[in-house]
């Protein structure tokens, strides 16, 4: 959805630097995924909501060429994570049914495309909001808990690397979008009503057990398919706001990084910077081949054609 952007791939390149300040030496069990559709491994697919990535060309180079319900051509950074340090070739989604509980214990995305960590930005596409996913994995901590015992349930939430990506949607999707929060807070304040809630998240998490965790910023959200789709259709949201609210919040979230690396005994919190290497990319396409300038337009050509087919239907 709002990201959908095969581009964040790049995180990769500033993960294999961060993994060994998170995890130290210990070998990581696996990888948990909370957020929007850049770590969506299909969870979307199961509940009733237009924003799916079940079909076409999604999923054409995942193994088979079978859409899996990922926002991106093939695996996500998560998958490709998880294959890095050695774990398995990609993470399942939560809710997906051929999966249980014996394959989530070594990975499991509970994210979903369209949502935010404003409760209002799921509802515009219903999806599944922040606090649900978090009550996912409440439900997987017991499972855990059931199947392999108290001790192991805990050292798998204390050793796995958990990935954090979200917070496009709340500004592309909602504020700049759908009447509602613009009413309610200027941009400023907005982007400190969603610290408020990425805050309260992270602590929240920690006291489930997470100790080591990968909170990825915002990218240049004017520069994305949705974005550049809606501003041709109706003239919103402003690009340019865009690009300097996704700073402004990008800034906030270092610095919250920050104070809970000192406030939470024990956390390897680590804030990852997408916002700078997507917009070289972009600015800069001869740098690294045609075939970022030409996947760009493709996806927003596709975008534009999937919003207008969603219409029609």
């Amino acid at each position: 959805m709002a990201t959908q952007y095969s581009l964040l791939l790049c995180v990769l390149n500033i993960l294999v630097f961060l993994v060994p300040e998170i995890t130290g030496t210990n070998k990581i069990p696996g990888i948990i995924g909370f957020g929007d559709s850049t770590v969506d491994a299909g969870n979307n697919n199961q509940i009733p909501t237009l924003a799916k990535g079940n079909f076409l060309p999604y999923g054409q180079d995942f193994g088979g060429g079978k859409p899996t319900g990922r926002f991106c051509n093939g695996r996500l950074a998560t998958d490709f994570l998880s294959d890095m340090l050695g774990i398995k070739h990609s993470i399942p989604a939560y809710l997906d049914p051929d999966f249980g509980i014996e394959d989530f214990a070594t990975g499991v995305a509970f994210a979903s495309a369209g949502t935010g960590y404003d409760v209002a930005t799921s509802k515009v596409l219903d999806v599944i909001p922040l606090a649900k996913e978090l009550e996912y994995f409440k439900e997987y901590l017991k499972k855990l808990t059931s199947l392999f015992g108290k001790d192991s349930a805990v050292e798998t939430a204390r050793e796995s690397l958990y990935f954090i990506s979200i917070g496009t949607n709340d500004f592309i999707v909602n504020y700049f979008t759908v009447p509602g929060r613009s009413f309610q807070f200027t941009v400023a304040e907005y982007e400190n009503f969603l610290l408020g809630i990425a805050r309260n998240f992270l602590i929240e998490l920690y006291s489930l057990g997470a100790r080591k965790i990968g909170l990825v910023g915002l990218p240049p959200s004017g520069y994305l398919p949705i974005a550049k789709t809606e501003n041709h259709v109706s003239g919103r949201p402003n690009l340019e706001e865009l690009n300097e609210a996704s700073k402004e919040f990008n800034v906030k979230l270092q610095n919250l990084v920050v104070s809970l690396s000192k406030e939470l005994e024990g956390i390897k919190l680590v804030y990852a910077d997408i916002y700078g290497p997507i917009l070289h990319i972009i600015l800069n396409p001869n740098l690294y081949g045609k075939f970022w300038f030409l996947m760009f337009q493709l996806n927003c050509e596709l975008f534009r054609v999937n919003v207008v087919t969603e219409q029609i239907i």
